[in-house]
């Protein structure tokens, strides 16, 4: 009793499970006087052992030996019968399969199952009794004390594994869901999705692949060794697996690739040119959005001597298609709407072009070709006067013409910068609406990007027209302040003001205005009240907008 005490003392002092089998052992061959000792763990599944933890064999003799036991014959027989089993003779059992070259002899036995609550975890045996006796019943109970710590340790540490393991898929779908919120680049978060899936399978390389605008699947993220080499290449849908599995629309699951008539041997040898891993198994999830294959997920050979994929696997794998179905459904709806309101402004802009091409420069051009006809049946003094109209038309004209190719990319903005280019708009402003515009920037750098000077433009362009247009201010000012962390644009009138609440964005272009900031990572914002005029700011992150 007071071994046993000393030896529960002992194992609740180990803090891995390894070690603290291997205590139990040592304790187990002490306490029994056994010159060998052995604990074999079985898997989850319970179809093989993988742990096998000695005492009494040193390392020269374990490589003599060479494999492991596997759990079958007599230690199989304690798993399966969950009896203890005493024998003098280890060979004289009929379930005896030998040993291998190399063993030691053993004659004198004692094995019982570590087992909870009709569960069975493995198995604990002794051998070669000292004294050269046989193991007593006395033994057989130690022993089966000992193994139900065992088995109350294993039970444990599993509990705690698989705990952990839902844990982590849980914060790993939770990331992936943030991801899909903040990340707007598709590829990357593709990339996520491949890296997190292969870290809860334990898989050797992860690949997601999209249908292209040839009908291909195209590689566009993947996980593994030297898989970011097969991104960009692309697979036939008709006639490889994962064309199949995607017109399928359901997942499937390969235990030997090579016994899989569907499997081609073109998909197989790029995974190998690229990866140097010869996949034995695969798991296929398609990505499905709206009852239609938007993508598919293939996962590649699990790490460790099994590399086959379970059901709990292939469920994980259904889970993160779902994910990325909707991030690609998303960017997809995303790209599409992108594209029409790009296409509606083009055809705005190009409306209002036209108008003004018509009703004024159309007008002008009129008026001269008028003027030119009665020319030719005019008399002298008639005609000096006709020519000088007509040369105020063509100036006229040519003016209307200058500024609408101002209104479409003035050359300021490309020569001199948003500085310049902003000044000379708000004097142009002022020489023709008759309102004072004051124009004022705190410092005058380095030219910005390109397209942060864009934007700052088109806003001053779009909030001067609405000022000349509903504003009826007779002061506006135009501010631009780049600081240490953004810059910031502020335009400020005195005019009518209005209600934000009873005014349509549209109405006054900050729909348009609001993308144009957002596109460089800016924020808008508009405060008025009715008669007491409207200010518009603008603020630009210089980590996006700085100078260059």
């Amino acid at each position: 009793m007071r071994a046993l005490v000393e030896a529960g003392m002992a194992l609740a002092s180990e803090l891995t499970l390894d070690a603290l089998l291997q205590r139990l052992v040592e304790i187990s061959a002490e306490l029994t006087a056994a010159r060998y000792a052995a604990l074999g763990v079985t898997n989850a599944a319970g179809t093989a052992l993988d742990r096998f933890i000695t005492t009494g064999i040193d390392e020269e003799l374990r490589r003599t030996i060479g494999d492991l036991p596997r759990g079958r014959g007599i230690l199989g027989l304690l798993i399966h019968d969950q009896q203890a089993l005493r024998l003098h003779d280890l060979a004289e059992h009929p379930a005896s399969v030998g040993f291998p070259p190399g063993h030691p002899p053993m004659r004198s036995f004692l094995g019982v199952p570590v087992q909870l609550r009709g569960v069975a975890f493995g198995n604990l045996y002794l051998c070669e009794k000292q004294g050269g006796g046989d193991f007593s019943e006395e033994d057989v109970e130690l022993v089966s004390l000992l193994a139900a710590q065992a088995a109350i340790a294993i039970e444990n540490t599993r509990l705690y594994e698989t705990a952990t393991h839902w844990l982590r898929q849980v914060e790993t779908l939770n990331e992936v869901g943030n991801a899909m919120l903040e990340e707007v680049d598709l590829p990357s978060l593709l990339a996520l999705v491949a890296r997190r899936l292969r870290e809860l399978v334990g898989a050797r390389l992860v690949v997601i692949a999209l249908p292209n605008e040839t009908g291909q699947l195209r590689i566009e993220a993947t996980d593994g060794d030297g898989g970011e080499s097969l991104i960009g290449h692309s697979r036939d849908l008709e006639h490889t697996k994962v064309g199949r599995v995607f017109a399928r629309r359901r997942s499937e699951r390969v235990d030997s690739l090579a016994d899989d008539p569907e499997v081609d041997r073109e998909s197989v040898l790029q995974i190998v040119a690229a990866t140097g891993i010869m996949p034995r198994t695969a798991l296929y999830a398609p990505l499905i959005k709206r009852d239609r294959s938007v993508g598919l997920i293939a996962v590649y050979d699990r790490d460790g001597q099994d590399p086959r994929f379970s059901d709990s696997h292939q469920r994980l794998a259904e889970t993160f298609a779902d994910r990325a179905a909707v991030a690609v459904d998303l960017s997809q709806r995303v790209a599409r709407d992108t594209l029409r309101r790009i296409v509606e402004g083009q055809e705005t802009e190009r409306a209002r072009m036209a108008r003004e091409l018509h009703d004024q420069t159309g007008q002008a051009l009129t008026s001269i070709l008028l003027g030119l006809r009665a020319i030719e049946d005019a008399d002298a003094d008639e005609i000096h006067g006709r020519v000088a109209g007509l040369r105020d038309l063509v100036t006229e004209a040519l003016q209307d013409v200058r500024r609408l190719a101002v209104d479409l990319r003035p050359t300021t903005l490309d020569d001199f910068g948003v500085v310049t280019a902003i000044q000379r708009l708000c004097g142009d402003v002022a020489a023709k609406s008759g309102i004072s515009v004051d124009f004022h920037a705190t410092r005058e750098g380095d030219r910005m990007p390109r397209e942060v000077e864009s934007c700052l433009y088109r806003v001053v362009q779009e909030a001067l027209t609405n000022v000349i247009k509903h504003a009826g201010a007779e002061h506006v000012s135009v501010l631009l302040a780049p600081g240490d962390r953004d810059l910031r644009l502020i335009v400020e009138d005195d005019g009518a003001g209005f209600d934000p609440s009873d005014v349509p964005s549209e109405r006054l272009g900050l729909v348009g205005m609001r993308e144009r900031v957002a596109l460089v990572g800016g924020s808008l914002t508009v405060e008025s009240t009715p008669g007491a005029g409207t200010t518009l700011r603008v603020t630009v992150p210089l980590d996006t907008g700085s100078t260059k």
